[in-house]
């Protein structure tokens, strides 16, 4: 892939709903700005500057947003990554240099950054991610509802007896070739290894297909033939990052949220279920076949309980994380009810209907997370 070039995701940007989108969100000034002082860096230090600067305001313009709504913070950073790859300094910058400074502004705008607790006994330190809106060529208006979950859900807190709960929040890309550089692992593995200030909690979601929440309980190492929202494949095998464990690489990984306390205690419009059913390759056998009740040993895995899509790769490297550094906190993935935008005007971005069920599921996932770590 040529870096410089711009990508299938930042063309879909330059098409009209999603101008409309930040224009009324407020986020449209954001690529005019950044191209400005971009024009002004001096060197690569400065564009860094630039970059990282402008990336960590989109993330605190988005959480700050009186509605949860994940679509602006979406455009407009690709908005910013198509200006980046069509600056031409006049100082020399390799494509190396290029591909950085992208690597920067993406994670300074999806939070990545700002994933850091106070040092205090009494806070239970809480992660939750969510992923980019999805299949946006047969609805660019779409909104991932686990994408607004995590800008909602930005510095939240919980009080739990003598403890209060302290939520920090990131994105992630529906890109294959980011999941296969490992930008999962390089987000949470501080999560699981820092001595001072490591998680107690790391819940990682993503929108569902159906209308309820789904606990999963097992996930595993590999991707379906589907596109991602560059319209790449990336069929087979999950890769696994030269991390410090790449050695740890089990066939199932399974989810250690106490999904029985959450289904009891969390109650509102969507039904909270658990899905243990998982798609396997029997042991001694060479066809795949269902399983309603988890793995079989010796079995390898074809779906876990999110299918064998972007859900199940990031609910894998999360969760195989926790087994490999050995910890005992919650780690695993909620699916969200997903949104509907198929409302009879066209050109709608928005309606009663959809900002109703936004809500709902972002008050219920408020209830799973505090279930999760009363449980």
């Amino acid at each position: 892939m040529n870096d410089i070039a711009l990508t299938a995701e930042e063309g879909r940007a330059d098409l009209e709903t999603p101008q409309t989108i930040l224009r009324r969100s407020g986020f449209a000034a954001a690529a005019p700005l950044f191209s400005a002082d971009l024009a002004s860096a001096s060197d690569l230090a400065e564009a860094t500057r630039v970059v990282t600067s402008h990336g960590r305001r989109l993330w605190t313009e988005a959480v700050r947003q009186d509605t949860a709504d994940d679509r602006p913070l979406y455009w407009a950073r690709l908005g910013l990554s198509a200006r980046l790859r069509g600056w031409r300094p006049a100082f020399a910058l390799g494509e190396h240099d290029y591909r950085d400074l992208l690597t920067r502004l993406e994670h300074a705008s999806r939070g990545h950054d700002d994933l850091v607790f106070p040092p205090d006994d009494r806070v239970l330190r809480v992660i939750v991610t969510g992923c980019d809106p999805y299949r946006l060529d047969e609805d660019p208006r779409r909104s991932n509802p686990a994408g607004a979950a995590a800008l909602a859900l930005n510095d939240a807190t919980f009080d739990l007896g003598e403890h209060t709960a302290v939520v920090r929040t990131a994105v992630f890309p529906i890109r294959w070739r980011d999941l296969t550089g490992g930008i999962v692992e390089r987000t949470l593995l501080a999560q699981y290894t820092a001595s001072a200030a490591a998680a107690d909690a790391v819940i990682t979601l993503s929108e569902g297909t159906s209308d309820d929440f789904v606990l999963v309980a097992h996930a595993c190492p590999w991707r379906a033939d589907i596109p991602d929202n560059e319209r790449a494949h990336a069929p087979g095998a999950t890769p696994i990052v030269d991390d410090p464990y790449p050695w740890v690489r089990p066939q199932w990984s399974a989810s250690t949220l106490p999904r029985q306390v959450i289904m009891e205690r969390v109650s509102g419009r969507f039904a909270v279920r658990e899905s243990t059913a998982v798609t396997e390759i029997p042991a001694g056998r060479e066809e795949a076949a269902e399983t309603a009740h988890g793995p079989t040993p010796g079995s390898r895995g074809r779906a876990g309980g999110a299918g064998a899509g972007f859900a199940n790769e990031i609910a894998y490297r999360n969760t195989r994380l926790r087994a490999a550094t050995g910890r005992t906190i919650p780690a695993g993935h909620v699916s969200t009810p997903a949104l509907d935008t198929a409302y009879e005007d066209a050109a709608a971005l928005g309606g009663a209907p959809f900002e109703r069920d936004r809500a709902d599921i972002l008050d219920q996932l408020r209830a799973i997370v505090a279930a999760a770590l009363e449980g």
